[in-house]
């Protein structure tokens, strides 16, 4: 049986030494890392995560603020909004929370904000599969390539393949594991033999959103697995794209759903934070 990762103990822990670099923070520059998100209308799920990235704020200290704009806010106020954290020497890190109301272009929200706040590193992914020099990496996909570190894991070398090819997870997790030297295949809805393919890799990723589509049968014995969708299945239970209960047994490594990378993605929205801090009072 493949052992469990645990992103919530992996992430108190690097709370924990977040916290202390706070501190050491402000004593030698005078404040806290200051982290602004924005939300727009009443999504539900949009309030959980806010609700939930402003707890992980407020747990290591940092300046934390929400702005709540109500659902028919135009896309000139929003703009403008953000013109004015941009501005702000006391905000570190500027998060837009997704998705913004229809009548609103998500590409010019998303480009409004200053590259050197874009704590979501949207920025640094831009140029196709590289990362930008001194720009902060998209939060879920660097979540991965902690986790694989944190247990011990090498990626050098290895058969990484990514299943999902989306800007927000599976475009950027390749490049990250590309720049770890690993050997990466990405699949997706397309992909002829998936199966086939899967078994080969010694870190498998997916990222698709479709509930249970890996089945054990498509896990390598000893595999890592890093479980990114969350779905609900026909009984309305939240899951993975991996079928969990069957690819443990299989799997070397393996997150659950939930517990697994969702909580070291908001770790890394705020390490990300913290890293936009430094950038920005050091010049």
């Amino acid at each position: 049986m493949g052992k469990i990762i645990d992103g919530k103990a992996i992430a108190a822990g690097l709370y924990d030494k977040m916290l202390q670099e706070v501190d050491q923070m402000e004593q030698q520059y005078g404040r806290r890392p200051g982290l602004t998100v924005i939300i727009v209308g009443e999504d539900p799920a949009s309030q959980v995560y806010v609700r939930n990235k402003e707890k992980a704020a407020k747990k290591i200290g940092l300046v934390s603020q929400v702005v709540r704009l109500p659902e028919e806010t135009t896309q000139d106020k929003l703009l403008t909004v953000i013109k004015q954290l941009n501005a702000d020497p006391t905000v570190d890190g500027i998060l837009v929370q997704l998705p913004v109301p229809k009548h609103i272009d998500k590409d010019a929200v998303i480009a409004a904000v200053s590259p050197e706040k874009d704590v979501d590193g949207f920025f640094g992914m831009k140029s196709g599969f590289t990362m930008k020099q001194g720009y902060v990496a998209p939060c879920t996909p660097r979540a991965c390539i902690y986790l694989i570190k944190a247990i011990g894991e090498t990626i050098e070398g290895r058969h990484a393949l990514v299943v999902g090819r989306g800007e927000l997870v599976g475009k950027p997790v390749a490049t990250l594991l590309l720049n770890e030297n690993a050997t990466v295949t990405i699949a997706h809805s397309r992909t002829r033999n998936l199966g086939e393919i899967a078994r080969t890799a010694d870190i498998l990723i997916a990222a698709v959103g479709k509930p249970r589509m890996i089945a054990a049968d498509m896990v390598k014995p000893g595999a890592v697995v890093l479980d990114v969708g969350v779905s609900r299945d026909a009984e309305g239970k939240i899951c993975g794209d991996v079928d969990f209960e069957a690819a443990k047994d299989v799997a070397g490594w393996i997150t659950p759903v939930p517990g697994g990378v969702g909580p070291m993605t908001i770790a890394m929205l705020i390490r990300n934070t913290l890293d936009c801090y430094l950038k920005h009072v050091n010049g």
